[in-house]
């Protein structure tokens, strides 16, 4: 595995991202959200034609397990790009055909070369520069190479106690939806993305959403676990959910009478116009 950096200096005036992978709860919503959804993604990949010798971009490869998979689906014949604004946990991969870079998708320079196809999984949602991200993503697939992406759409489906007995809409969830609302997030953005891959000229566009109901110690229930541990000050100090609420909601996930519906995670997936 190599390791590169772009050397471009830090802009210390943008706020952090929400969900960085400093923070020390990174490990463990990355491991749910690999149980949760590595299945799916792996399943669109293969849909997708992924083979021996491709050339592949893993866009945000936090924790790897998926960069990994891709490389070990094209094998030394093919070649593996995972980058990440913080790479700290692709930098530990053992793989031969996998380069790691640091790099930011928003403001870094392109790699120079192209890909038979690029991956993303809940990158784009957090960039208010979502459209400019997705047009920069396209202009390095080679002819006919395929954009796939996944990202959440946490509005459409919410917990509905009234139709559905059981069913919770945690304090402390809804506090963590209106700090996303403050800080920019399209909460629906993953609904939009089958629309927004027409407009841009992708052929044979596609969509498929997936969801799964939570449960005291299921991966889903880990994932909120580790969101809500790492947003605790940003959502205390701002009163949107106070202490008190907060603890009696991590209770809550311990509760095996728990339940409540995860976002769906919406994958779009369409080809550069062969030329």
């Amino acid at each position: 595995m190599k390791i590169k950096s772009t050397g471009a200096p830090v802009d210390t005036t943008v706020p952090p991202y929400l969900l960085d992978n400093a923070g020390r709860e990174a490990p463990a919503r990355f491991g749910a959200l690999s149980a949760m959804f590595d299945t799916g993604t792996i399943r669109h990949l293969e849909e997708r034609g992924v083979a021996r010798g491709w050339q592949c971009w893993e866009v945000g490869g936090g924790g790897g397990s998926i960069a990994t998979w891709l490389a070990r689906r094209v094998g030394l014949a093919g070649r593996v790009l995972a980058t990440d604004i913080d790479p700290r946990f692709l930098e530990t991969l053992k793989v031969p055909n996998l380069e790691v870079r640091r790099h930011d998708i928003v403001s870094d320079p392109l790699p120079e070369e192209t890909f038979d196809l690029i991956h993303a999984r809940l990158v784009l949602v957090h960039l208010p520069q979502w459209q400019k991200v997705l047009q920069r993503l396209i202009s390095v697939l080679k002819p006919g190479g395929w954009l796939l992406d996944e990202e959440f759409d946490s509005e459409s489906v919410p917990p509905e106690p009234s139709t559905s007995p059981g069913e919770v809409f945690l304090k402390t969830h809804e506090a963590m939806a209106q700090l996303m609302r403050d800080r920019g997030f399209d909460r629906y953005y993953g609904r939009l993305l089958f629309g927004r891959f027409r407009a841009l000229g992708l052929t044979e566009v596609g969509a498929e959403a997936r969801m799964f109901m939570m449960q005291s110690g299921s991966a889903g229930a880990a994932l909120l676990r580790a969101n809500y541990e790492q947003l605790r000050g940003a959502l205390v100090d701002s009163g949107y959910v106070t202490e008190r609420e907060f603890q009696d909601d991590l209770s809550r996930l311990d509760d095996s009478s728990f339940m409540m519906p995860s976002s769906m995670m919406w994958a779009a997936w369409g080809r550069r116009v062969s030329t």
